[in-house]
């Protein structure tokens, strides 16, 4: 009898590793402020993202693919929580525990309360560039996410190298500075002075050593977001002289509301041409030099053997103009600034382009369902397994987006883009036309002929927020 127990022991013990070894790993990685736009697996042919692209190559690509709030905090609030900024009410830059409350599991403690080792690199809730990472320190992080967590220090805009200033420095004599201003540097030394350097070092170095356990990895680059900064090989491809900037269309603003004005524009950032094209190349540089890290950290998924047990993401927070309108940066609701580049690949599963409109919340379930964890069905984004299955499939039939501080709203279908400033719009509206103005230059909303298509939309923008605000918020975590 007891030889018989300790086979059935023995068999069990042999079952439970079974079913850890079937567990899917989760690789996240999440740049900062990369815009759809400059990636060249989507429509960009200037900027070269060879990595990324590959990436897409093998996974889903989503070509509709929206951020829930275009600045960094609010945004990974919401999609590391599942809510929308309309429910959680965080609408700055506290995106941690802080602003999520305790009621709420995230993304990652899902995982980790499921017997993942979780563990994040670098910046994945909101951390303060350049600030936090001239310091190392944690922003607004939430503990209870992460079995471990590592930040990579960096020199920033105080890299020694070739620097300058093309904001708010219109003859070009101001000294560089740091803060969220346009500042570039062609930096001395190799990849490894600077932060997503040293992240693409700690996340492989995390990936060999947890490649025998279940693993849910949060890799957090900070580039492209400003200061434009990457070692001097990275602009090399990119001769400010070469830039085609965006068409400027003659009296661009006069259709749109002053709130429809982007918080950082050429006009008020005094910049000529020339540092407009400067911008737009150090940009490039910088995403190129994320690129190349993030090709670090795939690498060693393969060189471990863990390609085949291992789904990967990839995204960005928001997007990011480059003088379309004459914007720069984020905050707006325009297409460069929300949509952004979307792409999972899951073992086993055919690579595909998926046209469907999605959302960043809909990362949370669709992920952990991938995974085969029960998430908290209150969540607010929806299952995108579907659409990985079969690319076809439309899961959603609009976006929404919110800004300034809660108080503006897009609602993005298929066909139309409609933004509205304020609940009774007195600030104001607007409406493109996507399929005949997709750079989104007349504003159809004050337009006799387009007023029941405006009415559609503000009866949608209603039916958006209360289904958003009276959601049975959950409250799981103290229930269970």
């Amino acid at each position: 009898m007891k030889n018989y127990l300790i086979v059935i022991a023995f068999l069990a013990s042999l079952q439970l590793v079974a079913q850890e070894e079937k567990k899917m790993n989760v690789l996240f990685i999440i740049a900062d402020d990369l815009t759809a736009t400059a990636v060249s697996a989507y429509e960009n042919k200037v900027s070269r993202t060879p990595n990324i692209d590959a990436l897409a190559g093998e996974g889903v690509r989503f070509t509709s693919a929206y951020c829930q709030y275009p600045v960094c905090g609010p945004s990974r609030a919401s999609l590391m929580s599942g809510y929308y900024p309309s429910a959680t009410e965080i609408f700055g830059y506290v995106s941690g525990r802080d602003g999520i409350g305790p009621e709420r599991r995230t993304w990652a403690q899902l995982f980790k309360e499921n017997g993942y080792y979780t563990a994040r690199v670098s910046k994945i809730f909101h951390m303060g560039v350049p600030i936090d990472i001239e310091k190392g320190s944690d922003g607004t992080d939430d503990p209870a996410s992460w079995n471990e967590k590592f930040n990579s220090q960096g020199p920033e805009w105080r890299a020694p190298g070739d620097g300058e200033l093309v904001q708010g420095n219109p003859d070009g004599t101001l000294p560089i500075k740091g803060g969220n201003v346009m500042t570039i540097v062609k930096a001395e030394g190799d990849d490894m002075v600077h932060s997503d350097g040293k992240t693409a070092e700690k996340a492989s170095a995390l990936i060999r050593e947890h490649k025998d356990k279940p693993f849910f990895l949060a890799v957090g680059f900070v580039r492209p977001h400003v200061p434009f900064v990457a070692p001097k090989p990275y602009f090399e491809p990119y001769p400010f002289e070469d830039i085609i900037m965006p068409p400027k269309v003659e009296n661009d603003w006069d259709d749109i509301p002053k709130k429809g004005i982007n918080y950082v524009t050429s006009v008020n950032g005094k910049m000529n041409r020339e540092q407009e094209k400067k911008a737009v190349a150090a940009y490039y540089a910088s995403v190129a030099y994320m690129d190349a890290q993030v090709g670090k950290v795939l690498q060693t998924l393969k060189e471990e053997g863990l390609e085949d047990n291992t789904i990967v993401v990839f995204t960005s927070d928001h997007g990011f103009h480059l003088g379309e309108h004459n914007f720069w940066m984020k905050v707006s609701l325009k297409e460069e600034s929300v949509r952004v580049p979307l792409i999972i690949k899951v073992p086993g599963q055919a690579p595909a382009v998926s046209h469907s409109l999605v959302e960043l919340l809909d990362l949370y379930p669709t992920i952990s369902e991938l995974a085969g964890l029960e998430h908290s069905e209150h969540l607010q984004g929806k299952s995108l397994t579907t659409v990985l299955e079969q690319p076809e499939t439309e899961v959603r039939d609009l976006a929404f987006s919110v800004t300034q501080g809660g108080n503006t709203f897009l609602i993005r279908t298929k066909d139309w883009a409609y933004i509205q400033y304020q609940e009774d719009g007195s600030l104001g509206m607007e409406l493109f036309d996507m399929r005949r103005d997709p750079q989104q230059f007349t504003n159809l909303a004050h337009i006799p002929a387009y007023a029941p298509i405006v009415a559609e939309f503000q009866q949608k923008l209603r039916d958006k927020l209360e289904a958003v605000r009276t959601n049975d918020l959950e409250k799981d975590y103290s229930d269970k």
